[in-house]
């Protein structure tokens, strides 16, 4: 008998979980398709002018440094990107490539187009440098929590997404600061869990992650509907010979000097860690800190010392908190020098 009831109690809670689960999928379920339909259409149109614009396709040479191999390739100048390259050096160096270094001296974003001939190697998990990966993977998986929080609630749940601090892996935790319609939230365990799932589906869907330099008039167009974005763009134009740096993974677009990991499919395992309100002086519906933790596709943890992790990732992260005073300015260059 005592069987019998343990387990149609075992049965009882697994009904429940399974309907709490689906009802935060349904509550969870956003709107913003037409928002995104009206983002993409500037996008694709800017890239689509600005590949239109390079004229006559001019030759430049490639010279790849690997670490057991040398090779010359003969690419396009302001087309070809260090994806395109790493095609012809076969999909071992291609699967594990995070990120190009040109020179020894600059770091670049995979999809990025190449200005000019230049001497080409690729950073990967196990490089000698790690903290450059690190960082990237840190940045990429902030801009990803973003999209994930962007997507997770419904229409009538007005969402502004602020922004994100440089990416510091000693933090525990990459975050996203949302302003979202919602007076003292304190997400369940179910919702941090169904939040954690979306965003390891969303990363299955292997998206490459594209990045284009758009005028400021053009930023601001496509975040016209986001005052947050809209007052950080000038002062991020400024310092930047008047261009915003955008990425684009799927629909989501969002702000980031970059670089960016060349795809989802590099994120592994990944927990939505915590929801945290903060005390800003942002006017307006509060402002929440989502914080997560996550690891490469490549590199494996077993579970105690994973659970570690996302114990730390869950405590309040430190990183700069937003205020009324002030905007963003990070410095929006694109090329990030080896030495930062």
């Amino acid at each position: 008998m005592a069987l019998n009831i343990n387990s149609s109690i075992k049965n009882k809670i697994l009904r429940s979980t399974r309907k709490t689960a689906h009802y935060i999928r349904l509550r969870f379920f956003s709107n913003c398709s037409e928002e995104y339909q009206r983002q993409n259409e500037i996008f694709i149109s800017e890239q689509k002018r600005q590949r239109d614009t390079v004229g006559r396709i001019e030759k430049i040479e490639i010279q790849y440094e690997g670490l057991l191999e040398k090779t010359n390739l003969v690419m396009n100048k302001n087309i070809s990107t260090p994806f395109d390259c790493v095609r012809h050096l076969g999909d071992k160096v291609r699967n594990r490539s995070v990120v190009a270094l040109i020179n020894q001296s600059s770091i670049w974003h995979m999809h990025k187009p190449l200005p000019d001939s230049c001497v080409l190697d690729f950073l990967h998990y196990r490089s000698p440098n790690t903290s450059i990966v690190n960082k990237v993977f840190w940045r990429t998986c902030s801009f990803l929590l973003g999209a994930i929080a962007y997507n997770a609630f419904k229409s009538n749940v007005k969402l502004n997404l602020h922004s994100f601090p440089s990416p510091n892996v000693r933090s525990g935790s990459f975050v996203y600061d949302v302003q979202l319609a919602l007076d003292n939230w304190e997400p369940t365990k179910s919702e941090l869990k169904v939040l954690s799932i979306e965003f390891i589906k969303f990363c299955q869907n292997e998206y490459p992650i594209e990045c284009l330099d758009v005028e400021k008039n053009i930023a601001l167009e496509i975040f016209k509907n986001n005052p947050h974005k809209t007052e950080q763009i000038p002062d991020i134009a400024a310092h930047n010979g008047e261009k915003v740096t955008l990425f684009k993974v799927g629909p989501h677009i969002d702000i980031s000097r970059g670089p960016m990991l060349p795809n989802t499919n590099h994120i592994g395992r990944v927990t939505v860690s915590n929801v945290i309100k903060l005390n800003t002086d942002i006017t307006g519906t509060p402002v929440y800190r989502f914080q997560g933790v996550a690891l490469p596709r490549d590199i494996m943890l077993n579970h105690y010392a994973y659970s570690l992790i996302e114990d730390r990732a869950r405590i309040l992260n430190s990183g700069r908190i937003p205020g009324s005073h002030g905007t963003l300015n990070e410095d929006n260059s694109f090329v990030a020098h080896i030495t930062q």
